[in-house]
Order: C-alpha cells, then structure tokens, then sequence
C-alpha cells in the first residue's frame, strides 16, 4: 500500500485514489457539506476577504452565496464535482453556459442583496468585472473550487480538476477561470493554466484571469 492509497480509521483515503475513483459527481443530498467546505476554503481569501470585510459576517455569507448559485446555477450544470468525503467542490460549467440570462440574473438578484447586504456594491463590482472580461472562445468554465483547510495540500484539489480537464484535452477545449489567491494560482499553473491578466476592481486585491490550451493528444 503505498502513500495515496494509506487509510483513516473510517476506511477512506486520506489522499486521492490515484484511479479517481473517490471523485463523483455532486448531488443534492451532499451539496450542504460540499458549499460548506468550499465557503470554508475562501475564508482568508484576499479578494473574498475585501468583498466581505467583516470576520465575523464573512463564513456565513460565503455559505449563502455558493449555496444560492450551487442549487440555482451550477448543479443544474451537473458538472460539479466532490470527493467520497464531501471535502470540498469544484464546479464547473461547460461550453456556452456560463452565461446568465437576464431573467436569470434578476431572478437571483434578491438573495444576492439579501446575502451581502451593505457589501452588495462591492459584490456586484466584482461579478459585473468578471463578467465583462470572460472570453468568447469555446471552452470549460471553472466557476469555483475549494478544499476544506484541514484537508489542503493532500492534492484533492487537483483529483477534482482532472475529470474535466481529461475532457478538455479529449475534446480539444480550453478551460478558463478566475483565481482570487496567490496559492490557487499556482494550483491552476501546476494544470497548464496561464495568466492573460490580472484584473483589480478599485482598491481590491488581484484577481488573475487565467486560461488553459487543451494538451495535444
């Protein structure tokens, strides 16, 4: 039995299976813990951490808000990921569905002012940048993606890119996301992902535009 394969008192690895075979899709019954963990994982986020300013208000909006675009917007994509343990959550969208239509957006705008309250401005200035930078070309969209912090650094993080970014390269698709963090930016360059650009809203910390060319077959 070699390192990745070593198990915890519950039976489950406490690395990924290198086969892949602890990584399945998300589903409802399991969604709570997954945005748990991944509002958990974004806690410190710098960028996170200057949308919502406040500590002790921080958790529970981060909680709210992948919840509310979990269940309305990306589980529907069934392109959402988790492991055995419900550690953590990488959502994706694929070609040609990132965008929200209008009545989407309008639809989800209450919860959203609800949720961030007094930082709404600083929320909406961030998703309205975002939104006015993301390419045009084919490709995956990485919404978001997060391990709980007791369980980062095992490399669950990467087991949960790998189903898509296998189909990238199968399919010859690029892959685009946003990283909000020195230490997620690094993550996504260890998978290919290079920086286009780094994009600041005001006084906020760097957010960093990243792109991903298909590997050759």
């Amino acid at each position: 039995m070699n390192g990745n394969e070593t198990l915890d008192p519950s039976g489950l690895p406490i690395r990924p299976l290198p086969d892949g075979s602890d990584v399945r899709k998300v589903t409802a019954s399991g969604l709570s813990r997954v945005v748990e963990a991944v509002a958990e994982a974004f806690y410190d986020d710098p960028l996170f951490s200057w949308v919502f300013p406040d500590d002790s208000q921080r958790l529970g909006k981060l909680r709210r808000a992948y919840d509310l675009f979990a269940r309305n917007v990306w589980l529907a994509r069934d392109e959402a990921y988790t492991t055995d343990r419900l550690i953590g959550g990488a959502f994706w969208m694929p070609p040609g569905a990132w965008h929200l239509s209008l009545f989407q957006q309008l639809r989800l705008m209450p919860s959203m002012a609800i949720i961030s309250g007094r930082d709404l401005p600083r929320t909406l200035r961030v998703l309205n940048a975002m939104e006015a930078k993301h390419p045009s070309d084919s490709h995956y969209y990485l919404a978001s993606a997060g391990i709980a912090p007791q369980w980062q650094g095992r490399g669950f993080g990467s087991a949960l890119l790998r189903p898509v970014l296998d189909r990238c390269d199968r399919q010859n698709v690029g892959a685009y996301l946003e990283a909000s963090s020195p230490r997620n930016r690094a993550l996504y360059e260890r998978h290919d992902f290079a920086v286009t650009e780094e994009l600041r809203v005001k006084d906020s910390p760097p957010l960093w535009l990243m792109w991903r060319k298909p590997r050759p077959r």
